[in-house]
């Protein structure tokens, strides 16, 4: 008579199971959950093949709460830290093949493993090195080169591969918020435009790939900038893209249809917002960064007691304060007649400011205003708020 099943021997049958869907080409992904180890911001872990210039790998992505990480295994290491992860550290596993599907469970010391066979199911391509699906790709284009994203040959630098992804999130997100734009070649202003990254690449996007007219502004305080920005424009043949010296608060908006600013720092972001209201752009979208000035307000004001046990830690205080600066940012574009939303546009450990306003303009101004109001009004007294600096912006 065959003795029952231990845990090990379940572990050791998923593995099995992994290793030869792996061989055979047949393993679809194995999903790690439950996780229950040291550290606190893992949520999960997703397993899958890939075939790179050295061979077939295990690609391990860690999930984390506001990043992923990847690391790439050779079959013994990925075995060993399977087995160690299904021991310890994860309660959970859904190991999904071309033929059937398995489901790993641990509660305590009992473990069960259940096995469904499917049919119809394919295995995605393994090909790390192809092609991605990106809105703009490497091919040689100039301001690519100038910017430093690409070298001599036109092919994307490895060193500037994070950089590039970012840039084709930026196009992916700002692609539909532009084409949802009533005007026939509507003018997207940028403030604070730096080097121009996502404004070469949006033209790019706009007149060569999407076939739409557009003019683009880049804003930039720092003259040499502005000067480089104009002439890998002109370099590239990109006629309706310009940039111009100058401040936020100088730049005449009159006319936009867009206002973007990208991690203008404190109340720049402010800046850029009002000038977008006061042109009744159609889409306002603002990356914040550095929320000093209502941080400054709170350590100095008065905040409702239930907070004080909180808030006395600086690294919560510095959250909250970015927090409740971007809800009002939020509520005060509200009160003007947009339509808001805030999410994490780049999920990446090196872009620690990672979230985006965005703003739609509705025409139903005045919408709600006293709730609104109320809720301004309610956010500043439990927090110690004189006054938003965006407010002062709109009343004068």
């Amino acid at each position: 008579m065959n003795a029952p099943a231990t845990g090990p021997d379940r572990i050791e049958e998923l593995l099995t199971a992994t290793k030869t869907a792996f061989a055979s080409g047949a393993l679809v992904r194995l999903k790690l959950g439950g996780y229950h180890g040291a550290d606190p911001e893992l949520k999960g872990v997703e397993v899958k093949k890939i075939t790179v210039k050295d061979g077939d790998k295990f690609s391990f992505t860690y999930r984390y709460k506001t990043r992923d990480i990847i690391k790439n295994f050779i079959q013994p290491e990925a075995l060993a830290l399977l087995r160690a992860g299904l021991k310890d550290e994860f309660s959970s596993a859904q190991l999904a093949t071309t033929g059937f599907d398995m489901v790993f469970e641990r509660n305590g010391l009992k473990i069960r493993l259940k096995r469904k066979d499917v049919e119809g199911r394919e295995a995605p391509s393994t090909d790390h090195n192809r092609a991605k699906n990106r809105p703009l790709n490497g091919s040689d284009k100039p301001w690519l080169k100038a910017l430093g994203i690409a070298g001599k040959d036109g092919v994307v630098r490895n060193d500037a591969q994070d950089k590039f992804r970012q840039i084709n999130k930026m196009v992916e997100i700002f692609a539909p918020l532009i084409q949802a734009i009533q005007t026939p070649q509507p003018l997207i202003v940028d403030m604070g435009a730096g080097k121009g990254y996502l404004d070469f690449a949006l033209y790019d996007y706009q007149v060569n790939v999407a076939k739409r007219a557009v003019g683009i502004v880049g804003v930039e305080l720092r003259e040499p900038l502005v000067a480089d920005g104009n002439a890998n424009a002109m370099a590239s043949g990109f006629e309706g893209l310009s940039f111009q010296a100058g401040t936020i608060m100088d730049f005449d908006a009159t006319g936009a249809d867009a206002v973007i600013a990208l991690h203008a720092c404190d109340t720049a972001t402010d800046d850029a917002i009002f000038k977008g209201i006061r042109a009744g752009a159609a889409l306002i979208a603002v990356a914040p960064c550095c929320h000093k000035q209502i941080r400054r307000q709170m350590e100095a004001g008065k905040l409702h007691d239930t907070l004080m046990p909180m808030l006395r830690h600086g690294i919560f205080l510095e959250r909250q304060a970015e927090m409740v600066t971007d809800t009002l940012r939020a509520l005060l574009l509200e009160l003007h007649g947009y339509r808001t939303k805030v999410f994490e546009f780049v999920s990446d450990a090196h872009t620690p400011k990672n979230n985006l306003i965005v703003a739609e303009k509705d025409g139903r101004v005045g919408r709600d205003r006293g709730a609104i109001l109320g809720q301004i009004a309610d956010i500043k007294a439990m927090f110690g708020i004189e006054q938003h600096y965006l407010e002062g912006l709109l009343d004068s």
